[in-house]
């Protein structure tokens, strides 16, 4: 139980549905579909248009979706990879002739094709129940009329100000009177509803032919874009076989590459080979282990994880826990591990979304536009704020990850799901950027090696390792971070808060349902 004498949530509790995000407005939507019938699918789908209105800088229709599903409260995972692809004409050699050592944020050449909308449509045709437009209605409607900025969007828009300078129609938009709106400002984006609206009546082709598409490719090619009208025609997002691992009774289950839910895999393998409960939730031993672990896992990542008809490493070999073994041997509770290559890890923006109906059918979604606005090239016809998700791909023709014709990057958005015993336990998720299998391992080691509810485990401190330095969060005791200073962490205080998740526990025996949702955001878990 928390101390109510401090400032704090309290896990919510429900039977009947559950939902929970990162802005308010979008867990309402969630909630107001699933009494109105809709199925949990409808409601994650209704929630993350909601998101690509109303937290902009994190996510939007010309960015990526990924999706994990247990319906019916079964131990069966569906997996979906929404996300797209470079286009056909990003040859390497486009690049190298160019100069270009590595493709940059606002580059043109970030853009890899927006997954979302076939995302959300294709999920809806196979499991949802609710009209596919009256999903998009809200967001249609924040879109048009306004939505409240909220604090932590705010927080966030500030510091992508001037990257949003460098693109008029972005500019326009996104900086009305060339400010960044004030907190509980309306902010309007006209034209995004127009194009929402084409796609709540005409679905997917909507979208990505005719004149929507038209306006895309010509604001990319404007641009300097290579993209072409049949990139947009050729985007399908794909079924795919999750990938798990058992931990401490549970088992765990990411999307596999491209998508980085490996990293999280790998990391928990370590980990099972200590006993944390061993040493405190904070202590200095914990967070040591933990950030070990993720040092090798992200070395593992960047050295292997790509578009899978690229990968060379085999996906038994890194899910293996013999391999993990190896792994843990190299690490020691007195000192840091040195030598590792340069991980060059960074944290980006994202949107999470789970929600549990009262079929027990269990949904983890999550959506983004990677950095802060994406590329922020917007096109001002359509009101599509393009993904730079592109600057995942390395310029090193030798590398599984190297850019190259019609290519899915390494991709670092990952929803999770737990399952126990036959059955759905928690869908989760933890978002920024390559800060995600880090927030995954300490929610589910928080949760199962340490006891604390859903909400207490978002809430608890975080730490993100990179090759050399460990950044932890201002709230991490002194005591802790002197005691990590001692066997020579070089520590550093996280300039920002590391990410924002949701969870929703399914409690079968007792029929309830119990969520969480990150303080560090502005959303909310609710349930009825």
């Amino acid at each position: 139980m928390r101390d109510f004498d401090f400032p704090g949530r309290s896990t919510v509790h429900a039977c009947n549905g559950m939902a929970a995000t990162s802005h308010p407005l979008a867990t309402g939507v969630a909630i107001d579909v699933l009494r109105k019938g809709g199925n949990a699918l409808d409601a994650a789908i209704a929630a993350s248009a909601t998101l690509a209105v109303v937290e902009p800088q994190s996510t939007g229709i010309g960015g990526d979706c990924f999706a994990l599903m247990c319906l019916g409260g079964s131990e069966e995972v569906i997996g979906f990879n929404g996300s797209g692809r470079a286009p056909a004409a990003a040859a390497l050699d486009l690049f190298l002739k160019q100069g270009m050592r590595e493709i940059e944020a606002t580059s043109v050449h970030a853009v890899t094709m927006p997954g979302a909308i076939d995302a959300w449509t294709r999920l809806h045709e196979t499991h949802g129940w609710m009209d596919f437009s009256r999903l998009l209605a809200p967001a249609i409607a924040y879109a048009r009329g306004g939505y409240p900025v909220h604090a932590r969007v705010r927080f966030d828009w500030l510091r992508a100000a001037n990257q949003l300078r460098q693109n008029e129609a972005a500019r326009a938009v996104f900086l009305p009177r060339d400010q960044v709106p004030g907190e509980g400002d309306l902010h309007c984006q006209p034209a995004l509803a127009e194009t929402l609206a084409k796609v709540a009546a005409g679905g997917r082709r909507a979208f990505y032919e005719g004149e929507i598409a038209e306006a895309m490719t010509a604001t990319l090619r404007a641009a300097g874009g290579c993209h072409v009208l049949e990139d947009f025609a050729a985007v399908q997002g794909e079924y795919v076989t999750p990938i798990c691992t058992d931990y401490r009774g549970i088992r765990v289950h990411q999307i596999p590459p491209n998508n980085q839910g490996l990293t999280a895999l790998i990391m928990l393998n370590i980990l099972e080979g200590f006993d944390l409960q061993d040493w405190a939730p904070l202590s200095a031993e914990r967070t040591h282990l933990e950030a070990e672990a993720g040092r090798l896992a992200f070395a593992a990542r960047n050295a292997a994880i790509a578009d899978p008809a690229s990968m060379t490493a085999k996906l038994e070999r890194l899910l293996s826990k013999d391999w993990a073994g190896e792994l843990r041997s190299s690490i020691r509770l007195d000192r840091p591990l040195e030598n590792l290559p340069d991980l060059g890890l960074r944290k980006s923006d994202t949107v999470y979304v789970c929600v549990v109906d009262r079929d027990l059918n269990a949904v983890s979604f999550i959506n983004s536009i990677y950095d802060s606005f994406g590329s922020a090239i917007l096109c001002p016809q359509t009101g599509v704020l393009f993904q730079n998700r592109g600057r995942s791909f390395r310029l090193d023709a030798d590398h599984p990850n190297c850019i190259g014709p019609s290519k899915r990057p390494m991709h670092t958005i990952m929803p999770g799901m737990v399952t126990r015993a036959g059955r759905a336990l928690m869908p989760y998720g933890v978002m920024g950027g390559d800060y995600q299998p880090f927030g995954h391992t300490r929610l589910l080691t928080n949760v199962f090696d340490y006891g604390l509810d859903v909400q207490a485990a978002l809430d608890m401190p975080r730490v993100f390792a990179g090759e050399s330095s460990l950044e932890l969060e201002k709230s991490f005791p002194a005591e802790t971070i002197r005691a990590l200073l001692a066997i020579g962490h070089d520590v550093r205080l996280a300039p920002e808060p590391l990410g924002g998740g949701q969870a929703i526990l399914i409690d079968h025996g007792r029929g309830i349902l119990s969520g969480g949702s990150d303080p560090r955001k502005d959303g909310c878990a609710l349930g009825y």
